[in-house]
């Protein structure tokens, strides 16, 4: 790669954080289509092999030109072949653009400039080069972009300039006939058919790693894969995840104070995203994500001290960072004390998600991510470890009469807070904000909120079943239902159906 293509600092990612539902009517642009109003609309060629040049040799009356992504200077951009970024693009009304465009670091990016009726298919590294074709008929000076969600707020955006004066048009058949509020009623969202590829992305919440024990520091080495699947949301619907090793939460992770961790992060050939890690528990680097920005197919390591000791979220930390997170990259980090924590019989890994869908909740067939729901913080989904059903079908918690568990919980959000509680049970311990140098003792329901954990802990007394929820109840029937199941011998006068004998 050139020296002058650098990571993206996650300082960068934080500005393509906000995604406003009120965007200005060209923020809003890439959803129109083209062909609408008087702009033409452009038609997709095969792609010109070995053209270099910008602009590039061509025929008359044709002005063409050739762009790639990349990476530069912490920002995501395109190039032409001069080096240029983004590039202001000049043409003359009556003019043919011709754009041949590449992904160069492997991501999936697109090129609109809807004013232009210019809207390029996706390209990416398996797509190879894709090339967009349209005749300007109108002078002016109009933005291009990428309008895959956070690449324009990233810095993929230019300008093309037309001059001339504009060509007469004859207003299209039957377009004086149509009513306004059939030319501003926005179309309904299509039903797509589930995806017949999709597998269950709930991780088993018993999937906790050893304890760490009473052993003296040393060095751990962690390697996770970002991949794109398609998954379980709920009976009948499916939705397309972005996760760490294929399961919502990302793996859990454990170490303990003063161990030196090496973790690599590698994203999938077949990715169309850049992803990263932002782990909570790792001081400087913006938390990894300023040296984890992984192409499709590449991986990059980061090296950290535990310094302190807790229970830590991780989530992914490319823009647009809230639709990554929703779309499941989070996981959690435990650090233990030196020493170890105290001993108990059965340990769980529980984290809750809020989901956006482009249809309402339980809706049927395959899901698309709607980000101004996502933006307004309207989900139409709340789940514990990634899918309806996770802890109450696909797999649920299970302890003895007489057991003590504990509980590490995390919320990855992106956006809503937890009241997080066990129907039936309290708990004795609670490390509120996963400290572990501070216990609450006796508590009903703990606030744990986007990004944070808690780590609670509770002795079973009477057998049955009992039920994990966030208190804010609605979001039970949205998904958040998780199931323990306690099974054995209720212990003397605690709790009887009917008058004490």
């Amino acid at each position: 790669m050139n020296a002058r293509y650098v990571r993206l600092p996650l300082a960068v990612a934080i500005g393509a954080l906000v995604f406003t539902a009120g965007a200005s009517a060209d923020t809003a642009a890439p959803h129109a289509m083209p062909g609408h109003g008087h702009a033409p609309a452009a038609t997709v060629l095969a792609a010109a092999a070995g053209a270099t040049a910008t602009p590039l040799p061509a025929p008359a009356g044709v002005k063409r030109y050739e762009l790639h992504t990349n990476i530069v200077d912490g920002k995501m951009v395109f190039i032409d072949d001069k080096a240029q970024v983004n590039p202001t693009l000049q043409a003359q009304v009556g003019d043919t653009l011709e754009i041949v465009l590449e992904s160069g670091e492997g991501a999936e990016h697109d090129f609109v400039s809807p004013d232009l009726g210019i809207a390029s298919p996706k390209f990416s590294a398996s797509t190879g080069k894709v090339t967009v074709r349209v005749k300007v008929d109108k002078p002016g000076s109009f933005s291009y972009w990428c309008s895959i969600p956070g690449h324009r707020q990233i810095g993929m955006e230019g300008k093309l300039e037309i001059t001339g004066d504009a060509i007469a048009k004859a207003p299209a058949t039957g377009e004086s006939s149509r009513s306004a509020l059939a030319i501003y009623t926005p179309a309904p969202v299509p039903q797509r058919p589930v995806d017949p590829a999709a597998v269950s992305v709930a991780a088993d919440p018993a999937a906790v790693p050893a304890p760490v024990g009473a052993r003296a520091p040393g060095r751990l080495k962690y390697r996770m894969e970002t991949v794109e699947l398609p998954g379980k949301l709920d009976d009948g619907t499916t939705f397309t995840y972005w996760t760490f090793d294929r399961k919502v939460p990302g793996p859990m992770l454990r170490a303990r104070v003063g161990d030196t961790v090496e973790l690599t992060l590698a994203n999938a050939r077949d990715s169309k995203m850049i992803h990263s890690i932002d782990l909570h528990a790792v001081t400087g680097g913006h938390g990894g994500g300023e040296h984890t920005q992984v192409a499709p197919g590449q991986e990059k390591t980061i090296t950290f001290k535990g310094l302190n000791p807790g229970l830590y979220v991780y989530h992914c930390a490319t823009p647009l960072v809230p639709q990554h997170i929703a779309a499941g990259m989070y996981g959690m980090i435990l650090v233990e004390p030196e020493g170890g924590l105290p001993k108990v019989d059965r340990e769980y890994y529980v984290m809750q998600g809020d989901m956006y869908t482009a249809r309402p909740n339980g809706a049927k067939g395959h899901q698309d991510p709607d980000l101004d729901k996502m933006a307004n913080e309207l989900p139409d989904y709340y789940v514990f470890n990634g899918e309806v059903g996770a802890l109450s079908k696909t797999h649920k918690l299970k302890a003895n009469v007489g057991e003590t568990v504990r509980v590490y919980f995390g919320v990855g959000g992106p956006n809503k807070i937890s009241s997080f509680h066990i129907i039936g049970e309290i708990f004795d311990k609670v490390y509120s904000e996963a400290s572990l140098t501070g216990v609450k003792n006796d508590v009903q329901t703990t606030l744990v909120p986007p990004g944070g954990a808690a780590i609670v802990e509770l002795k079973v007394q009477h057998p049955g079943t009992y039920v994990l929820v966030d208190h804010a109840l609605s979001r039970a029937g949205k998904g958040a239902v998780g199931l323990l199941e306690v099974a054995g011998t209720p212990e003397p006068g605690v709790y009887r159906a009917g008058a004490a004998q």
